[in-house]
């Protein structure tokens, strides 16, 4: 029986992976870093150091730090969205049917907490969360299972216990190896092939209105 529910961030409860890349471009091209977004393509779920190591250059890096090309990037980000942020369709009355079944809701991101505290309050659905775990909480990023793990301990519940909602196959790896009890992916990053071929999710929607029954998710 699924008691909680852990969300992924980035291409869950926003659909902003375009908004990302106009920030990458934007980002490489001030320090004239070229084929980042085939290198990119590999990158989805993962963290913003393990992103940085695999598109910048390591002279960069070392002149720059990884903390701080990370806040220049994702500032970038916040600056370019804001004006035209807005959730996944049927996000908010999910998280309502979630809150009135009793089901406690986490966001389990790679993303680091500017960027989750940014989407929840932007968005005007952070009261729904009642755990929020971003990558700079955790040592190891997705696909590792630690932040999904760390996100039931945190909600009082075991991973197969959750519902794992993800969009890339970074984190529906994580989530797997968690062991979370049921995997939902949306095609949002990837298409519902690729998410069909390539991954271990238990079910695949478009958007979160195509969950019409919510007993069947939670059984």
């Amino acid at each position: 029986m699924i008691k909680g529910a852990i969300f992924d961030m980035d291409g869950t409860l926003v659909d902003n992976s375009p908004v990302h890349l106009r920030a990458f471009e934007i980002f490489c091209d001030c320090y004239g870093v070229h084929g980042w977004k085939e290198k990119l393509g590999q990158a989805f779920g993962m963290g913003n150091d393990d992103i940085m190591r695999l598109i910048m250059p390591e002279e960069v890096i070392r002149e720059k730090g990884l903390a701080a090309l990370a806040e220049e990037k994702e500032s970038l980000y916040r600056e370019i969205y804001a004006p035209e942020i807005e959730p996944v369709a049927g996000l908010v009355p999910l998280l309502e049917k979630l809150r009135a079944a009793g089901i406690r809701c986490a966001v389990g991101s790679s993303g680091y907490k500017p960027n989750v505290d940014f989407v929840l309050e932007k968005c005007n659905i952070g009261p729904y969360f009642d755990v929020r775990i971003s990558g700079d909480m955790v040592t190891r990023c997705k696909p590792d299972p630690e932040i999904y793990r760390k996100a039931a301990a945190e909600l009082g519940l075991t991973p197969a216990e959750c519902v794992v909602f993800e969009d890339a196959k970074a984190g529906i790896e994580s989530a797997r190896r968690a062991g979370a009890g049921r995997i939902v992916a949306l095609a949002t990053t990837h298409d519902r092939k690729t998410l069909s071929e390539e991954t271990a999710a238990d079910w695949i929607i478009d958007d979160f209105r195509d969950i019409t029954d919510l007993d069947a998710l939670l059984r």
